[in-house]
């Protein structure tokens, strides 16, 4: 990590069909080897499905789930004196939005089957009804954040 200036962020501009900036970072979390066209066409799959098995428009379906599985506390490391303490600390909104990104494309390539894009619209459904194993990572944050709430004097 740099110590002379903190990186620029760039501007990321809306995709092409539902005109949003969330589900163009989530393209590019997903895509792989720099095929963007690849995931641009997993992504979309996945949100069509979404919509014919929920009823509901996918991009509402797509962003509730990931609030869903939007983590407000981790654990960092933290070392004083000779031991090593898990300390809970709460996230910006950037990381946070950016964990459930990586858990949801993390939970739905370790699923069973058939194409990314059917995994991926089955594990976006589930996190969009608090299941599955992306919302069960944020719990299991949540719970080992809450296991050493004891240790938030060690903040730094």
């Amino acid at each position: 990590m740099s110590r002379r200036k903190a990186a620029t962020k760039r501007e990321i501009l809306p995709d092409a069909k539902y005109g949003s900036v969330i589900v163009e970072k989530f393209i590019r979390h997903l895509m792989v080897d720099g095929k963007k066209s690849v995931s641009t066409k997993i992504v979309y799959t996945a949100l069509e499905t979404v919509e014919k098995k929920s009823n509901e428009k996918a991009l509402d379906v797509f962003l509730k789930a990931i609030e869903n599985v939007k983590p407000v506390v981790e654990v960092k490391s933290r070392r004083v004196g000779g031991s090593t303490y898990q300390v809970p600390v709460e996230i910006n909104a950037v990381r946070s939005e950016a964990l459930a990104m990586r858990w949801l494309i993390s939970a739905s390539r370790s699923r069973n089957g058939r194409s990314m894009g059917e995994k991926l619209s089955s594990e976006l459904l589930d996190a969009y009804a608090n299941t599955g194993s992306a919302f069960k990572k944020k719990e299991d944050t949540h719970r080992m954040a809450e296991a050493n709430k004891a240790f938030t004097h060690f903040r730094w």
